[in-house]
């Protein structure tokens, strides 16, 4: 089954290059996909006929207990040779629908394969979070299919709003599927169905799960969504409204239907909805005029039935629901596809403009008369089968079952009416509409309808052997009699009589609804789709009124909104109920008071200071306090780090004010102040709570306890911070080096103005030469007048001691404080000196080379490592331990985890270039630029 799956992934990559290289007829062999999980299916019959559910799982993450665990049983089985064989037939038919030249053809191979593939996954999931991923992907796909054709305003309308209602759907569905898999230890079905839940919780978990299935299958109140996608082209409706998407939900109700009959809102909710669904869906039907709108109308009126027998709660009723869901797929498809060739042939499929094509196609007259034979419940045919089924299920039931029986058989009243509609609108010949000329249709095009339609009657006149596949699945139920059974003759029974009533019924509300007045007066005073129209309005207009009140441009508001938050729910949890230790450790040394103090009197000087420059080196004084802090406590690691990271902030802030007025604008009014100062203070109050509880509220024993030993053992060093870094938590570090990139480009795009300035951040302008006489104390010796000679000297005395000074921490670092990370930062600050000393040339000319590159080589080493770890046989990022003797070294004791640190420090570095070259050059550049403009201006 995992196979199929893979089949289905495989065919839609390769689908677009096999209709570039063969056009429409690409789509024979794209069909091979659907079309070999029709042919499995078939070879397990015998299992299933017996019983025997195929189930297939395969380990994904043992340490989280998850697993793709796949189970076919009954049920499956029939929606696996539904989804195939539909899906083949349908893409067969798409390869005469389409033309060569009709843009997108690729993509909706490729798609339409993605979500068979999906749907087959769906129906054979037994795990509810995999099926939910699969729920979900043809969700996706769908949207993708409805809104095949982008230029169609409605395409893409109706694309957007069947994604929102089964997403909704589908969200409120996976809560459901955690409160059961939780209760029961088990994600499986299989499992949970015999450990399930009792009261409310059970009764709360069912209702989200039917939200899901409700909404998936355009059940009421979410009918509007699949009219509207009738906005995609003919064997997408064909294929997702009759075999696939919007029987996603109705399989989820037969699934899990033996477990969950007997749950009180079970029955109410899926009878209610789904009669309801039946009467609306049926009753605008008889109103269309679109052939295609009109099927579409009567699908949700199909769909409305089969929740109404599936949710009926009785083996029964549960045999008749699997029945009709077979016809349901055979005569739906079959009406959709002979739409689609009327379509073509005709260049219309409005009945009003159509006349005499029973006479010009009779074949296909006779291939779409099948079908809405079975369609409205006719013999020989599969429909006319299952509907008896669920009459004489109903029949033999309780008081309830008769108030639904009369329920569908009015349902069935409105079926046999529009039947008769579409097939008087689709060939009759009508007096006052002249004959409409139609092209002849080719028997490949024919071909898939027809199979259909056969296969109908087939269902039909051989009942009996469907009986025997679908009766499984209906023995799951529990049942004190022995059971019906599908037959195409029961005899004369009040069944019987009871569907010849109904079709007497609909063909005289056919005829009634043939007048204009009578059709025009009964109409609902309202429909879901305006309602859902008007709820999305109003939720638009809230967003706009919520933006326009709280996105109002001001970054003082938007923080402090974002601390009252932190204020009132976090600090409100402290209040509460916060695990507060008994004992209130102060200091370990009274230089760590001496330390906060300074913090403390720097961020209250940095809060009152009136320039900008002045409050960026308090904040820094504060941030060194705090390295002091680390330092105190014992910790040489943060403390290097954080000293470095608060000298390279202090440079960017540099480069940043050089820009902006010295001082601040104008100071906030009193009370706005007072306001700001008690946020301040609250929030200090609530974090500082908060740190000290979550360090004191600790029960289990920490996992670093372990880290030293596994450091020297594992990790081959004895600096437990830079091992844990690159060995033990290697994966987290990965994650960070890679938010390090991408914030290094996304700061070059910003500063950068046009993608040519991008790639030239590292030219030399000229030749790097002064064009004055004085000392040259560095490389390419264009200074100014107004820069340092003094601090020209100290640069070139110390800038080549500090880029040793990093190496030697980058390979120090697994037994020593440092390491990559504080080495790139050392390394930078190089940089920076240089910059500061001489400018952009000057930078340019110490590092002749492109950030990017730079970013580039070190994510690469880094991913390297790990791939290498991997092709030599350990596990991604894995270390080694490497003693060897070298000839003047000696005994060299080497860790193959020094290579992702390398790749750390090239990262750190090229993005301390990266923010030089685009804040400090790039800035500078600018400026010059700007200068010159207002001296030419000047001069004119």
């Amino acid at each position: 089954m995992l196979a199929l799956v893979a089949v289905h992934a495989l065919t839609a990559v390769i689908a677009p290059a096999l209709v570039r290289l063969w056009g429409r007829n690409a789509l024979y062999l794209v069909a091979l996909a659907p079309g070999a999980t029709l042919v499995w299916a078939l070879t397990q019959t015998a299992g299933v006929r017996d019983g025997e559910p195929v189930v297939e799982t395969v380990t994904w993450v043992p340490q989280l207990g998850l697993g793709l665990a796949l189970r076919m049983g009954t049920l499956s089985w029939l929606m696996v040779a539904l989804v195939g064989g539909v899906g083949a037939l349908v893409l067969a038919y798409s390869a005469r629908y389409f033309r060569n030249d009709d843009p997108g053809l690729g993509r909706f191979a490729a798609v339409f394969v993605a979500f068979a593939g999906a749907m087959l996954g769906l129906v054979v999931s037994d795990d509810l979070l995999l099926l939910y991923v699969f729920w979900e992907l043809t969700t996706v796909f769908s949207y993708l299919l409805i809104g095949s054709d982008p230029a169609k305003r409605a395409s893409r309308r109706a694309a957007m709003q069947a994604l929102l209602v089964t997403t909704l759907g589908g969200l409120a569905m996976l809560a459901g599927f955690v409160m059961l898999g939780q209760h029961a230890g088990s994600y499986r079905w299989s499992e949970i169905a015999g450990n399930l839940p009792g009261g409310g919780y059970l009764a709360v978990a069912v209702v989200l799960i039917l939200l899901g299935a409700l909404s998936k299958s355009a059940i009421f109140p979410f009918s509007f969504w699949l009219p509207g996608a009738m906005a995609a082209p003919t064997p997408v409706s064909a294929y997702l409204h009759a075999a696939a998407m919007v029987k996603g939900g109705v399989f989820l109700v037969a699934l899990m239907g033996p477990a969950l009959a007997e749950v009180t809102p079970w029955r109410p909710v899926l009878l209610t909805a789904g009669l309801i669904t039946m009467f609306l869906g049926g009753w605008a039907a008889l109103r269309q005029v679109d052939l295609k709108l009109l099927l579409a109308y009567g699908t949700v009126s199909q769909l409305g039935l089969l929740m109404v027998i599936l949710g009926g709660g009785t083996r029964d009723t549960a045999l008749a629901g699997v029945a009709m869901v077979l016809a349901h797929a055979l005569f739906k498809a079959t009406l959709f596809l002979s739409v689609g060739l009327i379509d073509h042939a005709a260049g219309t499929r409005d009945l009003r403009e159509l006349s005499g094509l029973g006479r010009r196609a009779p074949v296909l007259a006779v291939v779409a008369g099948l079908a809405a034979a079975s369609m409205a419940g006719l013999p020989p045919m599969a429909g006319f089968v299952a509907k008896e089924a669920a009459v004489e299920a109903l029949l033999h039931g309780g008081g309830a079952d008769l108030v639904v029986l009369v329920g569908v058989l009015l349902g069935s009243v409105l079926t046999v009416a529009y039947t008769l509609r579409f097939l008087w609108g689709a060939f009759a010949g009508k007096p006052d509409v002249p004959a409409t000329e139609m092209a002849p249709v080719s028997w490949p095009f024919l071909a898939p309808a027809a199979v259909l339609a056969l296969a109908g009657a087939a269902a039909g006149l051989f009942a009996p052997a469907v009986d025997r596949l679908l009766a499984p699945y209906a023995d799951l139920y529990s049942s004190a009699d022995p059971g019906y059974h599908l037959a195409l003759w029961h005899g004369l029974t009040p069944a019987l009589g009871l569907s010849v009533l109904a079709v007497a019924g609909g063909a005289g509300l056919f005829h009634l609804m043939r007048r204009e007045r009578v059709r025009a007066t009964l109409r609902l005073p309202f429909d879901s789709a305006t309602v859902y129209t008007r709820v999305i309005g109003a939720v638009d207009r809230l967003a706009v009124e919520l933006t326009g009140a709280t996105q109002r441009g001001s970054l003082p508001f938007y923080l402090g909104v974002i601390l009252v938050v932190l204020v009132l729910l976090p600090g409100g949890a402290l209040l509460i109920g916060a695990p507060w230790p008994q004992r209130f450790h102060v200091w370990d040394t009274p230089l760590q008071a001496v330390a906060a103090a300074v913090v403390i009197v720097a961020a209250v000087l940095a809060a009152r200071a009136l320039r900008r420059l002045t409050a960026m080196i308090l904040v820094g004084v504060a941030g060194y306090g705090t390295a002091l802090l680390f330092v105190l406590h014992g910790a040489p690691d943060l403390a290097l780090t954080q000293f470095l990271v608060e000298t390279v902030t202090i440079v960017m802030f540099v480069l940043v004010l050089r820009r902006l007025p010295a001082k601040f604008s104008e100071r906030p009014i009193r009370s706005s102040r007072r306001g700001r100062v008690a946020i301040g203070v609250a929030v200090g109050a609530v974090t500082a709570g908060m740190a000290y509880v979550a360090t004191g509220a600790r029960q289990a024993i920490p996992i670093s306890v372990g880290f030293p030993d596994e450091a020297v053992s594992y990790g081959g060093g004895k600096n437990v911070v830079n091992v844990t870094l690159v060995d033990i938590r290697a994966w987290d570090t990965m994650g960070e080096i890679a938010v390090l990139v991408v914030a290094a480009t996304g700061v070059a795009s910003l500063i950068f103005r046009r993608a040519g300035d991008l790639h030239r951040r590292a030219d030399i302008p000229g030749d790097g030469r002064a064009e004055y006489n004085r000392p040259r104390w560095l490389t390419t010796g264009a200074t100014t007048r107004a820069q340092s000679v003094i601090l020209q000297v100290v640069t070139r005395l110390i800038f080549h001691a500090i880029v040793i000074f990093s190496i030697y921490l980058l390979f120090s670092g697994h037994n020593a404080p440092g390491g990559g990370f504080a080495a790139g930062l050392v390394a930078g600050l190089a940089l920076a000196v240089r910059y500061l000393a001489g400018g952009r040339t000057e930078l340019n000319g110490a590092a002749p080379v492109d950030a990017g590159v730079v970013l580039g080589a070190g994510l690469f080493v880094a991913v390297g490592t790990g791939v290498g770890a991997m092709l030599l046989g350990g596990e991604f990022l894995q270390s080694a331990l490497l003693d060897f003797h070298l000839p003047v070294l000696g005994h060299v004791h080497f860790v193959t985890s020094v290579f992702f640190d390398v790749g750390v420090y090239l990262i750190v570095v090229g993005l301390v270039l990266d923010i030089l070259r685009s804040l400090g050059a790039e800035m500078d550049r600018q400026s010059e630029t700007e200068s010159a403009e207002i001296r030419e201006r000047e001069l004119v």
